[in-house]
């Protein structure tokens, strides 16, 4: 090409905001309005009314179930909560000072070593992986921090669901009604959200006809970042770093004086209250109150209401998920891991219908190199 000829010019829009990239009926994002649809259902008429079970099941395939379907998804999916040795072996030699995600994020990877199905991109493969994926990564994340803390390992019991089953066998407490009904909140919660970054690098990875444990493993990777999955456990973070609730008011104002970002509050999407938010203040407050934390609850509501005085920003999902997960007895290292276990049944479903009606994802870019630059022998270069 010559060194006059310029590449056509282009529209460049950052962080594809606005870009439609594809269609779906999983989930439906009503940023302006501050609703979130779950194909077809308002999340506030099933989120206190469903279990999780139901809602993967809703997810993969368009409809709720009835109560044999129900019992036939938790069964399978339960049933699916056994780790080959070989990850087993690969959790215990992980390096202790590794993020959890890191380790998760490998684990999901070996599985497709050992899954029947692996390169099977048939709907009846896929189905049968997505019920594996969907009982093994809460399984890895359990092990992991059991492992990680000399406690002994526990498998499901069969009469817990999904979510009661990972949370027994993750803190190894049999969860009562209202820390049964918190977990499968916050993973109903957090279940799909229409096409943000993880969900986003699932469906380009899935587009080139990549198996489906390499879609999840890419999407894990996204959500590692803080920027999408990591800020609840900053939440965390900020209200230890505060520690008393007379000290909040000159935190958060230094924050924003400074300009400094508080993590938990905004949204990419949504310009009025993030809908999840709602359901997880609720819980916050009772589980706060129940586990004699309530001074975390009062902080947490003392800093929204600060928030939003002083910027008009409300809380997103990450910041009541915080004290939800601490009140639950999970650990902060292990909260964006919460996240992976609640969202891999969202990104599955996505996956599938992205390999129903496939087109590879493949954006184009605007140069803004040099072009036509003379080629210089490697002996004559200064």
């Amino acid at each position: 090409m010559g060194s006059q000829e310029k590449p056509v010019e282009k529209i460049v829009v950052r962080g594809l905001e606005g870009v439609v990239a594809a269609e779906t009926s999983i989930s439906y994002v009503d940023g302006v309005h501050g609703r979130l649809y779950y194909q077809g259902y308002d999340i506030h008429d099933i989120a206190e009314q469903i279990s999780f079970i139901e809602c993967i099941f809703l997810l993969w395939n368009g409809r709720l179930p009835n109560r044999r379907e129900c019992d036939e998804m938790r069964n399978a999916i339960v049933g699916e909560m056994k780790l080959p040795d070989a990850v087993l072996e690969l959790l215990k030699a992980s390096p202790e000072k590794s993020h959890p995600m890191a380790v998760l994020r490998t684990a999901v990877s070996l599985l497709s070593c050992f899954d029947p199905d692996a390169d099977d991109t048939t709907p009846s493969a896929n189905y049968r992986k997505a019920k594996r994926l969907a009982g093994q990564i809460p399984t890895i994340i359990a092990h992991l921090h059991r492992l990680r803390n000399g406690l002994p390992l526990l498998t499901p019991r069969p009469e817990l669901g999904l979510s009661a089953n990972f949370l027994h066998m993750l803190t190894g407490n049999i969860p009562d009604e209202l820390e049964k009904r918190a977990m499968d909140i916050l993973m109903i919660l957090h279940a799909d959200h229409g096409l943000n970054a993880s969900t986003f690098a699932a469906r380009v990875i899935c587009s080139t006809l990549s198996d489906m444990h390499s879609a999840v493993t890419g999407a894990i990777g996204a959500l590692k970042g803080p920027l999408h999955g990591g800020a609840n456990e900053k939440v965390m973070g900020m209200l230890h770093e505060i520690n008393h609730i007379d000290r909040i008011q000159e935190y958060i104002e230094g924050m924003l004086e400074n300009k400094k970002r508080i993590m938990g509050f905004g949204h990419r999407v949504y310009r009025t209250e993030d809908p999840r938010a709602k359901h997880l203040r609720k819980y916050s407050e009772l589980l706060c109150e129940k586990t004699s934390q309530k001074h975390l609850f009062e902080m947490s509501h003392r800093i929204e209401k600060i928030v939003f005085e002083q910027k008009g920003i409300y809380p997103n999902v990450d910041f009541y998920s915080a004290t939800v997960q601490h009140a639950l007895g999970i650990p902060a290292a292990y909260f964006t891991t919460i996240f992976v276990a609640s969202r891999t049944p969202g990104w599955l479903a996505h996956i599938i219908e992205q390999y129903s009606d496939n087109r590879l994802i493949r954006p184009t870019s605007k140069y803004t190199g040099e072009m036509g630059i003379p080629f210089v022998p490697l002996g004559k270069r200064g």
